[in-house]
């Protein structure tokens, strides 16, 4: 099969590599689209360091061609979407029976959309912080895959006001059309909030907007939650007792580690975005597609921010 391998040499090559064979739990798939994700920038610069080569890849949609012991055989043929430890920039890939779904009728490329992004965006609204109706609601990075996901996650959750920041006014245009009441460039963040204040911030960015959320910008008893750091890794420290005389509360959320304690956990969370997703109460948006020959095209504009709602490669 071809698959695009990231070398030792720190280069994408598509190479043709053995078909691999699902172990108990998993299921083999032959992948239509894989999407591309802000992890696949970490592990190409070495922050999640995997031994190489290494056939990247984290989310996929496409047909399920065999299953592993302990598996319903008659799975194979469903249509899936599926959340992948590796190998998704590959015709056929394995991933956990657990976090691969049916899809339905529902377009492959379409399916392709949801990845990772879609069970994180609702759970950062459902599940960690359990947005109420009424409540004001500040994203971070609102252009991107999860944040344009999160926002249309918010108002079904009935927040009342969804102000979100990016970095040029060329997002904020591609933003607006998700639903946000504001749209703020981070360079005039935070002096055009005014005296707003936020009963939840989702902050994948980090450094000094972390601290600035939690010192400045989030309300009384209102819930900042950490899931990423775009900006700097290096630490925020926050005083459990100023926290705790406003009511103040700083959560994080890591898929990747609920992937592998709670696994049922985001395939619940994935099921009931990809249920939204499939009724029209939300929508994801691919906005560019690549061959397989172009991953490294396409990590690079996502590193450098070239680009916004969700990219994926077509491999069938």
């Amino acid at each position: 099969m071809k698959a695009a391998v990231l070398d030792t040499d720190g280069h994408y090559r598509v190479t043709e590599r053995d078909e691999p064979t699902p172990g108990p739990g998993q299921v083999a798939i032959r992948v239509a689209y894989a999407g591309i994700q802000w992890g696949d920038t970490m592990v190409r610069d070495g922050l999640f360091p995997v031994p190489r080569p290494f056939v990247p890849g984290f989310e996929a949609s496409g047909h399920i061609t065999a299953v592993g012991e302990g598996v319903d055989a008659s799975r194979v043929g469903e249509p899936v979407t599926a959340l992948t430890m590796a190998g998704a920039y590959a015709e056929v890939v394995l991933a956990p029976a657990v976090l691969t779904l049916n899809i339905g009728d529902l377009p492959l490329r379409t399916a392709a959309g949801l990845g990772w992004g879609a069970p994180t965006a609702y759970d950062l609204i459902n599940t960690a912080a359990h947005v109420r109706p009424g409540e004001r609601v500040l994203i971070h990075a609102a252009a991107g895959s999860v944040g344009t996901l999160a926002a249309q996650f918010a108002r079904l959750a009935g927040a009342d006001r969804i102000v979100g920041v990016v970095g040029t006014a060329d997002r904020a245009d591609y933003a607006a059309q998700f639903g946000y009441d504001q749209l703020l460039l981070r360079e005039d963040f935070p002096a055009k909030l005014g005296d707003d204040t936020f009963d939840v911030i989702l902050d994948p960015v980090g450094g000094a907007t972390r601290h600035a959320g939690l010192v400045e910008q989030l309300a009384p008893h209102g819930r900042l939650v950490a899931y990423g750091n775009l900006a700097t890794y290096e630490p925020v420290l926050a005083n459990a007792n100023d926290l705790l005389t406003h009511g103040k509360s700083l959560l994080t959320y890591n898929s990747n580690l609920l992937s592998q304690t709670h696994p049922e956990r985001l395939a619940d969370s994935a099921r009931r975005a990809l249920g939204l997703v499939a009724d029209g109460q939300v929508r994801t948006d691919i906005t560019a597609e690549y061959d397989l020959g172009d991953l490294a095209m396409a990590v690079q504009r996502l590193a450098e921010g070239a680009t916004h709602g969700k990219s994926i490669l077509r491999i069938a």
